[in-house]
């Protein structure tokens, strides 16, 4: 029997990204080939620079098909968030695409975008009431690694998108498959997304 093909990972990407929230979960999904693609999208496909100095290769444009698109918070959202063309071209993707993740402030974009009207959702502590005062019915909560709520999961801020994204695996591979790929990098994870320190 023909395994299924890997699931598409999009990444967006845009100036003063937080680096940890792409490249953590990256290298657990990039770790599991047979499972997962994942390429880079940007409103200009090209180089962007995110916080740190830190400059990835976009090399797709934004809206492209994937099965989950994955946003990063970082500085970059205050002003991105004001953006109509940028907000409404995520609208458009998140609205067409299966699953929609976000880290840390990037649930503030998905919230300005509408992509959050029904749902759980949380984000980083230290901007938690910036993020949440994005969006007219979002239920934000507070206290929580992360938040699954049926296609749509955010986490909290920078290193829990790792723990969510070894949850997600589990939901999605089983989970065998989140503790090989948690196990090939070292990464001891909080299993309960209520265990949130930093509420």
């Amino acid at each position: 029997m023909l395994s299924p093909p890997p699931r598409k990972l999009g990444v967006l990407l845009f100036d003063e990204f937080e680096p940890l929230d792409v490249f953590g979960p990256v290298e657990l999904f990039g770790n599991l080939p047979k499972h997962y693609t994942v390429s880079f999208h940007a409103p200009q496909p090209g180089p962007v620079t995110g916080a740190i100095g830190t400059t990835v290769l976009a090399e797709h444009p934004m809206g492209e098909d994937v099965d989950i698109l994955l946003v990063p918070g970082g500085m970059g959202t205050r002003r991105h968030i004001h953006d109509e063309e940028f907000v409404g071209r995520l609208r458009q993707w998140g609205l067409n695409t299966p699953l929609v993740i976000s880290v840390c402030t990037g649930s503030a974009l998905l919230a300005a975008a509408g992509l959050l009207e029904g749902y759980r959702a949380t984000s980083n502590k230290r901007a938690f009431d910036w993020a949440a005062s994005f969006g007219t019915n979002v239920q934000w909560v507070r206290q929580a690694r992360w938040v699954a709520d049926r296609d749509r999961w955010t986490s909290s801020g920078v290193a829990a998108g790792m723990d969510m994204t070894a949850a997600l695996i589990a939901h999605l591979d089983g989970d065998d498959t989140s503790r090989t790929v948690c196990d090939m990098v070292e990464l001891e994870v909080h299993h309960d997304p209520t265990q949130d320190p930093f509420a």
